[in-house]
């Protein structure tokens, strides 16, 4: 359930820096590459979250 709510999050929020970085660099916003982009950093943060947490002692 924490992986389905991070990649939401993900998305909502690269939605949001997109729109607003496309915004204020005048350029045009794309929401197929924000929507790639932002899942791809989502994962990659899964992913980094899952390598780097301590192993509990058995």
């Amino acid at each position: 359930m924490r992986y389905i709510v991070t990649l939401i999050w993900a998305f909502v929020l690269g939605q949001v820096v997109g729109y607003l970085g496309s915004a204020l660099s005048g350029g045009q916003y794309n929401f197929l590459v924000t929507t790639e982009m932002s899942l791809l950093l989502g994962v990659i943060v899964i992913l980094i979250a899952s390598v780097s947490s301590p192993k509990k002692a058995k």
